[in-house]
This record gives C-alpha cells, sequence and structure tokens, in this order.
C-alpha cells in the first residue's frame, strides 16, 4: 500500500510540474495607440473616424495602473524565430531518428559576468526592445541543446524532457547565488537552517520519480514539529504548509556524498569516483575549480571557497549529469531483461545499484533500455535585459558536453570556426589513459576508428552494461565570455553532419544563409546530400552579435568552397556508389 501510494504521489508531482519554456519574454516598443488602416487590409471606407466627446477611442486601450505603456511584454515562441534561432533535423537512411534538440529559457540565476558600473549606468534604453527579466528577477537564460540516441529513443527523449528540470533543482538546491548580485560569505549554517523545508510554491525535483517505493511517507514529521509547542499561533500556521521529512531540503554537501556514494556503488571506474567541481567534503576534488568570481575586489580564497561550501554553476551542471544518468540507468535497471533467463537478475548480477527494485514514473518503455545519448548543452546568460544577440550586449556561454555532438563559435573578425567540444572517443589521449585499466577490449573496427567494448563513445548517458569500465556522463564544463559582437553565431550539431563535414565547412555553409534558420536547413540538406554514412543529422544555429558580419571575416565563405563543390561532385558520382 505504501509503494502504490509513493508512486502515485510522485506521478501527480511530475504532473503538477510546469512545462518546458520553449519560448522567451521579451519586452518590444508598443505600436501607436491609433489603429492603422494599413495593418488591417481594409478598405478606408470601412473606416469610422472618432469624433470628439463620442467616448474613448476605440483603438485606445483603457489606462491601466502600473508602469508605462511605453514597451509591451510579448512572448515569442524560440522556434518561430526564425532570425534568432533555425533547427533541422534529418533521419538520413535509417527507419528512424533517434536524435532530440531543447531551445528555450530555464529558471536558474544568472551566471554573466557583471557589467562595468559606468557601462550600466549610462546605458539607454534603446527602440530595439530588451529581454525580459526571469522568475528569480534575473535576465533570462537562454538554454539549448542537441542529444544524440543510440540504440533507441528512450535516452535522448529522457533528456530533452527532462534535463532541464535536474538543471533548475540543482540550482536550487545548492542555493546557487546569482553573479548580478553583491553576496558575501556567512559562516556554514548549523542543521536547523540546513533542514529548513523548501517552498511549498515550488515544484518537486523529477528525482522524487526514483525514490525508493519501499520508503514509508505515513506518519513522518517536520524536523521543525518539536518547536511548535513553543511557537505563536502564527507560526504554527506557517509550520502546517511545510513538506514532510523526506521532501526536506539537504545541504549541498550532503547531497554530493549520497550522490557519489550511490555512483561508487556501481564498482569498478566508480570505486574511486571523485567528481571535478564537487566539495572536498562531498568526495570531489574542491569548489575552487568551479568558481571563478568575475570581481577581484571581491575575490574569494580558495580555502574559504571549499570550507564556505560555495558551489559554482559548474557544480550545478555536474552534479545535474550526474543524477539524471544516475536514475535513467536505475530506472531501467529495475525493468525486465528481453532474455527470460535475466529477466529476475540485475545487471551483471547485481553489481550496479544493488536495488533493482526501484522504478520510475516517467521513463518509457516495459522493458531494459540498454542504450544511451550524448549530450551537449550551451546556456547563455547575459548581465543586462538586452538579449544576447544584440550587436552591443556582452554575454557568458556555458557549455556542458558529453560525447561526440560539437558545439562550433564562428568568430566575426576573421571567420574561423572555434570549436568549444571534443569527441569523448577512445582515440582521445585524456579519455584513452582514464578508461585504459578498466577497459580490456580497446579494438580497431574496419573503418580504423578505436572502439571500448563495442562502443564509439567513452561518455554517454545509459549504457548501463558500460558504466563499470568508465562509460560515465561526466561533462566537460567550460565557460567563454561573449563580447559585443566578437562572434557571429552559434551551431550544435549531432555527429551525423560533424562526421562528414568539418567544422569549418559547417560554418561557411551557415554563413551563406540569409538567417538561422535557413542556415540550418541547408547543412542538414548539404550533409545528407553527400553522406556515406546515412546518419541521423541534427544542426540548431543560433544567432549571435555579430551576425550581420558574419561574411566579412577572413575570406567570407570561399574557404571550404572547392572542398564542398568536390564532395557534391563525388556524391552525384553514380561510380562512387556503393551498391
Amino acid at each position: 500500500m505504501n509503494v502504490q501510494s509513493n508512486f502515485r504521489r510522485a506521478t501527480a508531482q511530475h504532473i503538477n510540474r510546469r512545462g518546458f519554456h520553449d519560448y522567451f519574454i521579451t519586452n518590444l516598443p508598443s505600436s501607436s495607440l491609433h489603429s492603422d488602416p494599413n495593418h488591417h487590409k481594409l478598405p478606408i471606407s470601412a473606416f469610422t473616424p472618432h469624433q470628439l466627446g463620442s467616448g474613448s477611442s476605440p483603438a485606445a486601450a483603457p489606462q491601466l495602473p502600473g508602469p508605462s505603456r511605453e514597451l509591451t511584454v510579448v512572448r515569442i515562441p524560440l522556434r518561430s524565430a526564425k532570425h534568432h534561432f533555425g533547427v533541422s533535423v534529418s533521419r538520413g537512411t535509417r527507419p528512424y531518428n533517434e536524435d532530440t534538440f531543447q531551445a528555450g529559457v530555464v529558471e536558474v540565476p544568472a551566471f554573466a559576468k557583471k557589467s562595468p558600473v559606468s557601462l550600466t549606468k549610462s546605458s539607454k534604453p534603446s527602440g530595439d526592445g530588451n529581454s525580459a527579466h526571469g522568475a528569480s528577477s534575473d535576465p533570462q537564460v537562454f538554454y539549448f541543446g542537441a542529444f544524440d540516441g543510440h540504440g533507441g529513443t528512450e535516452c535522448s527523449a529522457f533528456l530533452r524532457e527532462h534535463l532541464h528540470e535536474y538543471v533548475e533543482d540543482a540550482a536550487r538546491q545548492f542555493n546557487l547565488q546569482s553573479t548580478l548580485k553583491k553576496t558575501r560569505i556567512s559562516p556554514k549554517p548549523d542543521a536547523n537552517v540546513l533542514n529548513q523545508a523548501t517552498s511549498p510554491s515550488r515544484s518537486s525535483s523529477p528525482s522524487a520519480l526514483y525514490k525508493d517505493p519501499t520508503t514509508s511517507v505515513i506518519g513522518s514529521q517536520s524536523l521543525l514539529e518539536p518547536n511548535v509547542a513553543q511557537s505563536t499561533n502564527g507560526s504554527q500556521e506557517r509550520l502546517q504548509d511545510s513538506p514532510p521529512q523526506h521532501m526536506q531540503q539537504k545541504s549541498p554537501i550532503e547531497l554530493e556524498q549520497k550522490l557519489v556514494s550511490q555512483w561508487k556503488g556501481v564498482g569498478g571506474y566508480f570505486r574511486r569516483f571523485k567528481p571535478l567541481y564537487f566539495s572536498v567534503e562531498g568526495g570531489g576534488r574542491g569548489y575552487s575549480k568551479a568558481r571563478n568570481t568575475s570581481d577581484s575586489k571581491q575575490a574569494t580564497p580558495k580555502s574559504k571557497l571549499i570550507d564556505e561550501g560555495i558551489a559554482g554553476i559548474e557544480t550545478i551542471m555536474m552534479y545535474a549529469f550526474l543524477k539524471a544518468d544516475l536514475d535513467f540507468v536505475t530506472a531501467q535497471a529495475s525493468r525486465m531483461d528481453e532474455d527470460v533467463v535475466r529477466s529476475e537478475k540485475a545487471l551483471n548480477d547485481g553489481d550496479i545499484f544493488g536495488e533493482p527494485s526501484k522504478s520510475s514514473g516517467h521513463t518509457a518503455g516495459p522493458r531494459r533500455f540498454k542504450g544511451g545519448s550524448t549530450c551537449s548543452l550551451a546556456m547563455i546568460s547575459t548581465p543586462t535585459p538586452t538579449p544576447f544577440w544584440h550587436p552591443t550586449a556582452p554575454s557568458t556561454l556555458l557549455v556542458s558536453h558529453v560525447g561526440d555532438t560539437r558545439i562550433i563559435l564562428c568568430a566575426t573578425a576573421t571567420g574561423l570556426a572555434l570549436p568549444l567540444t571534443t569527441n569523448h572517443h577512445p582515440s582521445s589521449p585524456g579519455e584513452g589513459n582514464r578508461l585504459r585499466r578498466f577497459a580490456a577490449t580497446f579494438v580497431t573496427d574496419s573503418f580504423g576508428e578505436e572502439r571500448m567494448s563495442g562502443l564509439a563513445n567513452t561518455r554517454a548517458f545509459g549504457d548501463m552494461q558500460s558504466k563499470p569500465v568508465g562509460v560515465s556522463a561526466e561533462p566537460d564544463v567550460k565557460r567563454i565570455e561573449l563580447g559585443p559582437a566578437e562572434y557571429s553565431f552559434m551551431v550544435l550539431v549531432s555527429d551525423g553532419i560533424s562526421g562528414t563535414l568539418g567544422d569549418q565547412e559547417i560554418v561557411d555553409i551557415v554563413k551563406e544563409a540569409k538567417t538561422p534558420d535557413q542556415g540550418a536547413k541547408d547543412v542538414v540538406s548539404f550533409t545528407t546530400e553527400v553522406s556515406r554514412d546515412g546518419d541521423n543529422a541534427t544542426c540548431l544555429v543560433v544567432r549571435l552579435g555579430g551576425w550581420e558580419r558574419r561574411a566579412e571575416g577572413g575570406v567570407g565563405s570561399m574557404g571550404t568552397r572547392e572542398e564542398r563543390d568536390w564532395k557534391r561532385q563525388e556524391a552525384s558520382d553514380p561510380r562512387n556508389r556503393r551498391t
């Protein structure tokens, strides 16, 4: 009975979560209060002129209390903003498409570098419109992701629908502070402060669906309950709204310790697992590697960063990736295997997690999914409400990468492609040294590509059979400061495109397009035309401040023109086609 009630409660909490905001909110200059006859495309005879004394103008909105109506708040779907964002997908010659993507805004505190005080005070509102603030009173943080699934679509679809929830929940659980607000280092909070209940108005964490169903919530009491008798009636009413004990917030160190302990239960590579951006007390390598204080006058010593438990956005991304991977693999381990002989056994005879009875409410499929997915996330934060695609707006780009999907920037001055990610393949020296002592099967296939245990990627979500040998979802996190109009655009592609075209070829194709939407379509179209593999192809193009000058740097799009023409000619030659 307790298992069923917990499952129903977790499912209801997941349904009540807000959907992903695939739109952004902006402030646009309001149009004239009087109607324009040309706007409605009606004959002049159909309009009735306004007469004084006959009441308010039909085209004039009533005066409302509040700020001026010079700017109007508008919600714009990001996928409909063709001049700012474009996406194109193709399944190639495969029977189905395993790639997914996501684009929108997330509710996390700003992590952008502060603007100089002189520029902030002297800035004047322009007529181009400004991006509105998010729920945290910070400028909106934009979120772009490309996910390349293998073995099926379960894992890539899970990341598309839920990875942003893990990022938002991790930022809230770690109490991530905005870099745009003045903060001071306070001493460690005591246990009562750390165990305060989270606000009931916030939605629950997606990991609640993976909570152990054997845990009973009947009779659970709040940690603040002993203080009810000593408090006033007003405080008693507030305590009645607090969540039960199993939903109360833990300290960041406790969250890190629990997650590291769960991963160590996998064995193999994870027995000595120390995440890069976790605190030393939490089982990691220290917060000092994650925190870059932009204000040198308020810089914090490294020892303070470890002792006081100050986590940066890099810690949030590391925790969110590892937690999402753990929950997904745990949910798959609880399901039946296709093989009847192994249907009642956990993977590797119980070597993973040791709790195959855990279940999930939002991972589809009754059978165990053994595939996985790669992931490349790009989050953009601005210090002011001015959107990041404005030519005068600086911004901060945060890249989190796992696998072989790629993120590329185009420099405005030189026109060169700047790759922000590296493929996590066994042929990579860093990945080879990390995993060679755990994986005894480093082989080279017929195409000359090195593989480990049959996998081309050494880091990925899912792939539960390869977890003990070190196929983890530890992201490479990189922060890039984008100056005003320093870069023209950003491209996110799956390996179906990067395996056929070089980084500079992809950038040059986008340069020739009029809009980011057309650029994404041209990249996918050219890839499917010249590719011999026929892999799934996904391309996302994001406009940056230097978009209008994208073809001015270097030699424009002519640098790879001959190479692209040769590839098109080779693909159209029937003698080169495989039969």
